[in-house]
């Protein structure tokens, strides 16, 4: 950890946003403090990434110019400013583009020390070279979290609940026109009484049809990748 002012500008047309974050606690770690943290990039880029840039506290620079090497001459255009202004000791640039050599040593000149930091696979020696010190860091591609499989119940069993929910349709209309005869004659306690009982029954009835068909469709998980198998043996 050091006293030094440091400034990390960032192209993140050019490097990715895993080496971003890698980046600046790389840095955050070396020198405790960041003073300027900015990413330049397109409108695109920085909505698609601006949970990151706010977590890391990072700056977006949008460019809106649609020319080629725009984003590298808003950078290096703020560079300049910013060296005059905030007088930093340190200058790092976050980019595998060989293009801001000329910028490494104007800036060199106004006293700062520039490292630069790169893509691994994306960074040449020339690019390497133009800095006092630089850092290759790997691109590391975001895992997806494991997508969770979906638990199909086997033909027999959706069979019988397809049947258990007509079948429940018919006898709760057929009970409650039976019923229906005699709730005039009903008190209040014994209407509801009666409603209680018949939703007791019904959460009973799920509970002890609960574990058969657990162990259905756990049987019906555990034979379908055997039969994907076989069928897979027999188009061979």
């Amino acid at each position: 950890m050091s006293d030094e002012r440091v400034m990390l500008l960032i192209d993140a047309d050019n490097v990715s946003i895993d080496v971003i974050e890698q980046a600046v606690q790389q840095l955050l770690e070396e020198h405790g403090a960041l003073h300027v943290r900015r990413a330049y990039c397109t409108a695109e880029s920085a909505l698609k990434h601006q949970a990151v840039f706010k977590r890391l506290g990072i700056r977006p620079m949008v460019n809106l110019a649609a020319g080629k090497n725009s984003t590298n001459i808003a950078l290096a255009v703020d560079a300049i400013d910013l060296v005059l202004a905030e007088r930093p000791e340190v200058v790092v640039i976050a980019s595998s583009d060989s293009d801001f050599a000329p910028l490494v040593g104007r800036l060199r000149e106004k006293g700062c020390r520039v490292v630069g930091i790169g893509q691994e696979g994306k960074t040449g020696d020339e690019t390497r070279a133009a800095y006092d010190e630089f850092t290759t860091l790997a691109h590391r591609p975001a895992q997806r979290p494991a997508e969770r499989s979906a638990r199909a119940a086997p033909a027999p069993v959706n069979a019988m609940m397809v049947g258990v929910y007509y079948l429940s349709l018919f006898a709760g209309s057929v009970a409650s026109g039976w019923l229906g005869r005699f709730y005039e004659a009903m008190s209040p306690a014994r209407f509801w009484l009666m409603h209680g009982t018949i939703v007791a029954a019904a959460v009973a009835l799920i509970l002890l049809l609960r574990r058969p068909l657990l162990r259905a469709l756990n049987a019906a998980e555990q034979s379908a990748p055997e039969a994907h198998q076989s069928v897979a043996g027999a188009s061979a």
